[in-house]
């Protein structure tokens, strides 16, 4: 088993949304490789935008981004504290960086 994971929990108008979660204990060396692996793992073609909801290490978040920043219009992570979605890069004029999406 993976020390961290990665599933597409939803499609909806070119907005994919990709649930996250750690897997069997390790240090971050070790999850950002399997951030990265899982991500791949998808074969997202892109679109609109991404949406990332789950737990996540800060290594392993830059790691995704970077992983999949290019491919879609937005990228934009769930923060549990707001309910919210917020936008952490963005190629699309119509969406900012720290925008919150529902």
């Amino acid at each position: 088993m993976a020390s961290y994971k990665a599933e597409v929990a939803e499609t909806n108008d070119g907005v994919v949304t990709v649930r996250l979660g750690f897997g069997e204990p390790a240090h971050n060396g070790r999850i950002v490789k399997d951030a990265v692996e899982a991500i791949a793992a998808l074969k997202l073609g892109g679109g609109k935008g991404l949406k990332l909801t789950g737990p996540c290490s800060l290594p392993a978040a830059i790691a995704i981004g970077h992983a999949v920043a290019h491919l879609f219009g937005f990228l934009a992570f769930f923060d549990p504290k707001l309910h919210r979605y917020v936008v952490c890069v963005s190629h699309d004029p119509e969406v900012r960086p720290g925008d919150l999406l529902s």
